[in-house]
C-alpha cells in the first residue's frame, strides 16, 4: 500500500516537468514564428496539464499531491532551459567592442563563413571597433571561446535575432523568401 501512496504523486511530478518542458519550448516556437510547431507543442502541453490538475483536484485534501505539481513545475522549468540550450534554435546577433588587433578574429571568423560588419567608433576610454556579426546559436560557444583567444579584453553583447534576410552570409543556402513572408506578417500585425 505505501508504494502505491507514492506513485500518483510522482506521476503527476514526472507530468509536469514535461508540460513545463513542452511549454518552455512553445514559447521559443512562437518566438521563432514556427507557426506549425507552437501549436502542436500547446495542445500536447495543455492535454497533459488537464489531466495533472483532474489529478490533484480528485486529490484536494492531499498535500503530497501539492508538492509534486509544484515540484514539477520547478524541475519543468529547468528541464525546458536545459533542452533549450542544446537544440540552440535560431540566430543570435555578437557585438564585440574592441581597442585589441582585430585581425586575428576577424580572420578566425570569415573562416567559419561568419559576416563581419565592422565599424569604426568613439567609446568611453578611446577609439574602438565594434564587430557586428550574425550566428548560428549553436556556434555560439565557439565564438566566445575565440573572442576570449583573439580579443579577450573585449566587451560583448549578444541579442537574439528573430530571423535574417539572406543567411548566404552565415554560409548557409539563402532564405529570403521566408524572411520577406516573416517581415510581411510583422508590418501587418499578423
Amino acid at each position: 500500500m505505501e508504494t502505491l501512496f507514492w506513485v500518483l504523486p510522482l506521476l503527476i511530478f514526472l507530468a509536469r516537468v514535461v508540460d513545463v518542458s513542452l511549454g518552455t519550448m512553445r514559447i521559443i516556437f512562437v518566438s521563432k514564428n514556427l507557426k506549425k510547431l507552437a501549436p502542436i507543442v500547446g495542445f500536447f502541453e495543455v492535454f497533459i496539464w488537464i489531466n495533472v490538475m483532474g489529478q490533484v483536484m480528485q486529490n484536494v485534501n492531499s498535500i503530497i499531491h501539492y508538492v509534486a505539481y509544484a515540484a514539477g513545475f520547478a524541475a519543468g522549468n529547468y528541464v525546458g532551459i536545459v533542452i533549450e540550450e542544446r537544440i540552440a534554435m535560431g540566430h543570435v546577433i555578437a557585438r564585440i567592442i574592441t581597442k585589441e588587433d582585430t585581425d586575428d578574429i576577424l580572420k578566425y571568423l570569415k573562416r567559419e563563413k561568419c559576416g563581419v560588419t565592422i565599424v569604426d567608433a568613439q567609446g568611453k576610454k578611446g577609439e574602438v571597433k565594434i564587430l557586428l556579426t550574425v550566428i548560428k546559436r549553436k556556434k555560439l560557444y565557439e565564438i566566445y571561446e575565440a573572442i576570449e583567444k583573439f580579443v579577450p579584453d573585449s566587451f560583448v553583447s549578444i541579442e537574439d535575432v528573430k530571423s535574417v534576410s539572406d543567411e548566404s552570409f552565415l554560409g548557409l543556402p539563402s532564405k529570403k523568401k521566408r524572411f520577406l513572408g516573416t517581415f510581411r506578417a510583422l508590418r501587418k500585425g499578423k
